[in-house]
């Protein structure tokens, strides 16, 4: 009666970070594939607010350079950290790929912020049920720094990052350490 593998796939989906990814590439193939199921979210008034900046090579090293200097630039002498400012930099460099997620505003408002918002995340969930499936590691950060990308990129008018999704191949050794983390549904469901 029920699809028993898209269930799999969705408790089975986890958090992989750049520390635990190891060195194989993930191919051009597989992020096109993950872009591709990611623009099928569904989208109020078909607005596809979706919009994705894939870094790899020197382009993610570039942008581990600039979260780290802008992290430094904002942050107090008494508050920073040494090691968070080297983390920022090992996190882009461990990861395969860093895809920037961004969202397009649509010019005419003819949805609410929040709905191109949910949309956006909804795109990615894509994405990371994609990852799941196909045993490749994926994180969604959104720290303060992706505030300051418009310091980076050339965004469109109305057009702003959400977060990084990073992603690598990782050892299966490494998905044994993850262990799922849900309170019960029934905690959280009122049925009237």
């Amino acid at each position: 009666m029920f699809k028993e593998d898209i269930n799999e796939i969705i408790r089975n989906r986890r958090s992989v970070f750049p520390a635990q990814y190891n060195d194989k590439p993930v191919s051009d193939a597989f992020i096109k594939l993950i872009l591709e199921n990611a623009n099928w979210a569904p989208t109020h008034r078909l607005t596809q607010p979706w919009r994705f900046k894939v870094l790899q090579g020197d382009a993610k090293d570039k942008l581990g350079i600039f979260l780290s200097n802008t992290y430094t630039d904002i942050t107090s002498n008494k508050d920073f950290s040494p090691f968070k400012y080297e983390k920022i930099i090992k996190k882009c460099k461990s990861a395969s790929t860093i895809i920037a997620i961004c969202m397009q505003r649509d010019l005419k408002k003819r949805v609410p912020e929040w709905e191109e918002i949910a949309s956006t995340a909804m795109a990615v969930q894509n994405m990371w049920l994609t990852c799941a499936a196909n045993n490749i590691g994926c994180y969604w950060s959104s720290p303060k720094l992706m505030e300051y990308m418009g310091d980076f990129f050339d965004f469109e008018e109305g057009e702003r990052c959400l977060g990084f999704f990073y992603l690598g191949n990782y050892d299966k050794s490494v998905e044994a350490a993850i262990v799922p983390k849900r309170e019960p549904v029934d905690n959280k469901v009122e049925w009237l």
